[in-house]
């Protein structure tokens, strides 16, 4: 795959990272299991990053683009 490719790719993950600087997702687990009968809860989790490191990887994917070779 052609790096400029690969460092445009890289710069909109960045631009997204920015823009979106987290998601939550819902995680099932088991409390009690008595044969037959289980009880279960929703566990809520949440992933969170500064947005500065979607701007590095903005900064990174910029230096990979602009590097590329020319054909």
């Amino acid at each position: 795959m052609n790096s400029k490719i690969i460092g445009l790719i890289i710069v909109v993950i960045g631009l997204l990272m920015t823009l979106y600087t987290g998601f939550e997702y819902v995680t099932r687990e088991k409390i009690i299991d008595l044969g037959s009968v289980e009880i279960t809860a929703e566990k809520e989790h949440s992933a969170n990053w500064s947005p500065y490191i979607g701007l590095g990887v903005i900064v990174i994917g910029g230096i990979i683009f602009l590097n590329g070779k020319k054909k």
